[in-house]
């Protein structure tokens, strides 16, 4: 009997230095984690809200994992963590299936696995009592998987079921269906259904509130500026709006005939409004064709306004120019941003300083790398433009020659994406 409690004591002393090993990284640990679930499924890629809460979800899980490994707690007593209740209401609003959140919790079990037995590997443990360690650990890790999943799931349904009544459910289901594209639509039938005139002409639009903003009165809010918008762009017939989850909308923009100058009078009516929501602009195309098309342009560029580390009111749209090929480059923005060091050198440094040498020589080589037509687009003397890009390749360490191409697109990156994409200090 003293025996089996002395190998008990020293199991929980070998757990309990592990785990505390990890906490000390628990974010980096985390980030591994979380960088694994979007490698692996394909519907946690994206929007970058929704990556945000699988950051902040995993985080929290292994933070609660690890605390249960250190402190012997009983799986019974867990609940789970209030951001993993957010992200599985995320996905449920956003229509990501459950599966997706099921196979997030196995993956994510299984790279925690990976990660221990690496720390494992470093302390110094007895074989026989290293099996005790392993299995030990591996019962409180499937436990307490198997436990938050069953609860995240249940929350999952909960919610999908509630956002679901809370829409216009018919209306709502229907635009999507046209949306996906994967079902023969009856066009008139469909039209009839969600009254809005599908074989018009249409401008998509997508329209939010920064979280920290929000309330319960966020829909109703931006349902209301839509109607406003209609009414001072002469729209002609009521716009369609959806909501896409508690704090944005989908919208469209109906007309009989493309008007001229439409997308700048959008911008001008938005950016009039004091605290006007952010707003993401598609391009203006026709019949069902074009109201998908349309709403993917504003979606796009909706992402690129999401990845762009910025506080004041945002207003894009996708004939923006280069905004389309910049969300090209968004789907991995860490590959991006080492990328765009790797191209630019210095010149990519998160300063003052170095964003006027970008924009500069931006314009420049927009320009056809005419001093003149840069000057003239820059408001400055020719000469100014001419020092600036000498500064600018002075700073990127390298001539700029048969990689003209890589440059201009690092430059986009950074004139779109921002922060996102530059490095605080690239001396480092």
């Amino acid at each position: 009997m003293t025996t089996a409690r002395h190998d008990d004591v020293d199991t929980d002393r070998f757990i309990a230095a592990i785990a505390a090993r990890m906490n000390d990284r628990v974010t980096d640990v985390s980030a591994v984690i979380c960088a694994y679930l979007q490698d692996g499924i394909t519907e946690l890629r994206g929007n970058p809200r929704t990556a945000d809460l699988l950051a902040a979800s995993v985080e929290s899980n292994v933070a609660t994992i690890l605390r249960a490994l250190r402190y012997d707690l009983p799986s019974a007593d867990v609940r789970a963590p209030l951001a993993a209740v957010e992200f599985a209401r995320r996905l449920a609003q956003h229509g990501v299936p459950v599966n997706a959140l099921i196979r997030a919790y196995r993956l994510g079990q299984r790279r925690m696995t990976e990660l221990i037995f690496a720390e494992l590997q470093i302390l110094a443990i007895p074989p026989a009592e290293r099996i005790r360690v392993i299995e030990r650990i591996t019962v409180t890790l499937f436990d307490f998987s198997d436990r938050i999943t069953e609860q995240v799931v249940a929350i999952y349904g909960d919610e999908r079921e509630r956002w679901m009544e809370s829409q216009n459910s018919v209306r709502a289901v229907r635009v999507r269906e046209v949306l996906d594209g994967r079902k023969n639509i009856d066009v008139e039938a469909v039209t009839e259904a969600i009254r809005y005139p599908l074989r018009w002409q249409h401008l998509a639009l997508v329209l939010w509130y920064p979280e920290a903003e929000t309330d319960s009165d966020a829909i109703p809010r931006l349902q209301r500026f839509v109607r406003e918008l209609g009414d001072a762009v002469a729209v002609a017939s009521s716009p369609l709006v959806v909501a896409a989850d508690q704090v944005s909308v989908w919208a469209w923009l109906p007309y009989r005939t493309a008007p001229g100058h439409l997308v700048a009078d959008v911008r001008t009516f938005v950016t009039a409004h004091r605290d006007h929501p952010n707003v993401a602009i598609g391009t203006i195309a026709a019949g069902i064709d074009g109201f998908r098309n349309s709403h993917h342009g504003a979606r796009r560029a909706c992402s690129v306004a999401l990845a762009r580390e910025q506080s004041s009111s945002i207003v894009v749209a996708a004939d923006d120019p280069g905004l389309m090929t910049a969300a090209l480059l968004g789907g991995a923005l860490a590959e991006t941003r080492d990328w765009v060091r790797e191209v630019l050198g210095n010149l990519a440094g998160d300063d003052e300083h170095d964003e006027r040498l970008r924009d500069t020589l931006r314009i420049f080589l927009g320009t056809g790398s005419s001093y003149k037509a840069a000057a003239t687009e820059l408001n400055l003397h020719a000469n100014s433009v001419k020092y600036r890009i000498g500064r600018a390749v002075a700073r990127r360490g390298r001539p700029i020659g048969a990689d003209r191409l890589d440059v201009e697109l690092a430059l986009l990156a950074c004139h779109w994406y921002g922060p996102a994409v530059l490095w605080p200090d690239p001396n480092q």
